[in-house]
């Protein structure tokens, strides 16, 4: 398969793996993309890996566990945005109402990429433990840390509702 096939029949499946891992559409994007500009500087060697789009995701998931670690990642800036030529985005408000992704922004960056990996992506531990370098029983015990930092964070969310 020559990297343009590549891009045509997996790019956008790369965008949702990238949005569903940072729960942001523009970081996914940049993750899709530098997901893909290395796997073109490599693309002899990832044509030759056993799954090429493992390879890729590989490089995908690798890039948003380094930018989680940069402290850039955490800053916002606080210039205020002209909202009068800014079309709003209706995922945005979606994805804020949503006390999942709330939930899992809370997670760690491996946290939440084990989750996804598992249960968007429907992948074993032993495939997600190659994906992060890590043993399987690692990403058993992040998977039941992430499931119940969830289950604490659905509980306390429940309670809040009592109380107001």
């Amino acid at each position: 398969m020559e990297f343009e096939e590549y891009v045509s029949a997996r790019g956008q499946e790369l965008v949702r793996l990238g949005f569903t891992v940072s729960g942001d559409y523009q970081r996914a994007e940049d993750l899709a993309q530098i997901a893909l500009m290395q796997a073109f500087r490599a693309w002899r060697k990832v044509q030759r890996a056993d799954d090429p789009h493992n390879y890729v995701r590989r490089i995908l998931i690798n890039s948003y566990l380094s930018m989680t670690r940069r402290r850039s990642f955490t800053e916002a800036p606080a210039a205020e945005i002209d909202t009068e030529t800014t079309v709003p985005d209706p995922a945005t408000d979606i994805v804020n109402s949503d006390d999942l992704w709330r939930a899992l922004a809370r997670l760690s960056a491996r946290e939440r990429v084990v989750l996804v990996l598992r249960y968007y992506q429907d992948m074993d531990d032993r495939t997600i433990a190659d994906l992060l370098g890590i043993k399987p029983s690692s990403v058993r015990a992040t998977a039941s840390r992430a499931l119940a930092a969830l289950r604490k964070s659905r509980q306390s969310h429940r309670v809040d509702e009592r109380l107001s």
